[in-house]
């Protein structure tokens, strides 16, 4: 169990990157390259620091996690807990206390507080017993997919050999962004042949990575060993298998197979459908990664009879945005030959 006493702040970064506006025209017509695309400052570098989070970055208390509370000097007053789905703990004469989001030494904070008007002066740790709240998901062509936990923020690798995608599902490769190329090949290079060639990290709804995880092994590149952040999905697609992305607004974003069936409306619904904040006619975004280029397609156009005029490729994103603005935007980046950054917004409101 680990206890903690003191808290860590960390920067924000802010990162520009290149970014395509996207007009929210009701043309199928496919956008012009230089009516499609803005770009900004590109800084891949402080885009990578962003996405991945920091090595030693401190322990934020989530829904479900088992803690201990102790009390100095007042033994009676400690307790075990578990942190509800509402986020909350319930105490003796503090009552329900929202402890979710907080740091350990805020969570301790916290609980003082409430129980100031009782205890004049109080001396709290707050330690977690059981770490079930940091986890990620796994999917895919893995042996063993499912929901993982961590007491850390977990790396890719870590998460994909402990799948059983290499043969070595115990292996812990550590690490991230920080470790060094040398390392990476004399610990990796002996289940190589398992790895999967492509991966992709999604992030909530509205961003994704894609890592040619093989590729960087071969070559050595730390960023294969990426740090993952809580409720990451990673995805690992069979070698023979197409998928595109759907991402915005929709109920479950995320993967989905591409076969001789699909169709927009086929992969929407598959998504779970659209939420509430998609609004009654959204502009679909279709946009191909191998190039950039966007189709726009407003939602109640693909509910018509007659069949769209319209492929979808391998790797496409079929991205919904919210609704209340006129324009969205999405930023491609390229954070290596071997990695790409994909992030959805919303830009300029009515």
């Amino acid at each position: 169990m680990r206890r903690c006493t003191t808290q860590v702040s960390s920067a924000a970064l802010l990162t520009l990157t290149l970014g395509f506006a996207i007009p929210c025209a009701g043309s199928l017509a496919q956008q012009p390259d230089a009516a499609a695309t803005v770009p900004l400052k590109t800084n891949p570098m402080l885009s990578l620091r962003e996405f991945e989070p920091e090595a030693n970055a401190e322990y934020i208390l989530g829904r479900g996690d088992e803690i201990s509370i102790d009390y100095g000097g007042r033994p009676e007053l400690n307790s075990k807990n578990v942190i509800g789905p509402d986020g909350k703990v319930t105490l003796p004469m503090a009552g329900s206390i929202f402890l979710a989001d907080k740091s350990r030494q805020e969570a301790a904070d916290a609980v003082v507080a409430a129980l100031k008007p009782f205890y004049a002066s109080l001396s709290v740790t707050v330690g977690v017993d059981k770490y079930t709240s940091n986890q990620v998901l796994l999917l895919g062509a893995v042996e063993h997919p499912g929901v993982q936990t961590f007491d850390r923020p977990p790396t890719l690798l870590e998460v994909v050999t402990r799948g059983g995608a290499s043969g070595n599902p115990r292996s812990n490769s550590g690490g991230g962004t920080g470790s060094t190329a040398f390392s990476m090949q004399a610990s990796l290079q002996p289940a190589m042949l398992g790895v999967p060639e492509r991966c992709a990290i999604y992030r909530g709804s509205d961003k994704v990575l894609w890592v040619n995880l093989k590729s960087l092994l071969d070559s050595g590149n730390a960023l294969a060993d990426i740090r993952l952040k809580r409720d990451d999905i990673i995805y690992v697609p069979s070698p023979a298998e197409r998928y595109v992305s759907v991402l915005g607004q929709v109920q479950h974003p995320g993967a989905l197979q591409l076969d001789s069936t699909s169709t927009l409306p086929k992969l929407i619904a598959l998504a779970g459908g659209l939420t509430q904040e998609a609004g009654g006619n959204p502009n679909i975004q279709v946009i191909q990664i191998v190039n950039g280029k966007t189709r726009i397609v407003p939602f109640k156009q693909i509910l018509q009879p007659s069949p769209l005029d319209l492929t979808l490729q391998s790797g496409d994103i079929i991205f919904i945005p919210e609704s209340g603005f006129n324009k969205a935007a999405y930023i491609i980046d390229k954070l290596s030959p071997a990695i790409t950054l994909f992030t959805g917004s919303a830009l300029i409101s009515h």
